[in-house]
């Protein structure tokens, strides 16, 4: 077992790094929020994270099932139609989506 000085040396070491990783980012915000690039990720990064949670999730399902690859798909389609018609309310159109595929699948 480590000593206590040690132990608490690491942990101060690792709160350290820990803050300046996460304040960071927000220090430097305030310069560049009249960026075009940040306000080009802004747009863009979300899509994408949901877009590769998407994949990543449906992967499984639909490379070992036929029918898990249909569900998928009308799930992906639903979570448009909702995320569209309800101006684009991410966590509505996810928990539409999601329902329905969970539904979908249990259904078999």
């Amino acid at each position: 077992m480590p000593s206590t000085p040690y132990l608490i040396a690491v942990l101060s070491i690792v709160f350290t790094i820990t803050l300046a990783l996460r304040a960071v980012p927000f220090a430097v915000l305030g310069r560049l929020r009249d960026s075009a690039v940040v306000r080009r990720l802004a747009v863009w990064m979300p899509v994408g994270i949901l877009a590769i949670l998407a994949v990543t999730a449906l992967h499984g399902t639909i490379t070992k099932d036929s029918h898990g690859t249909w569900y998928a798909l009308l799930a992906v389609a639903a979570t448009v139609v909702v995320h569209l018609a309800f101006r684009r309310r991410t966590i509505l159109s996810v928990g539409a989506g999601t329902t329905l595929y969970v539904v979908l699948l249990n259904s078999l």
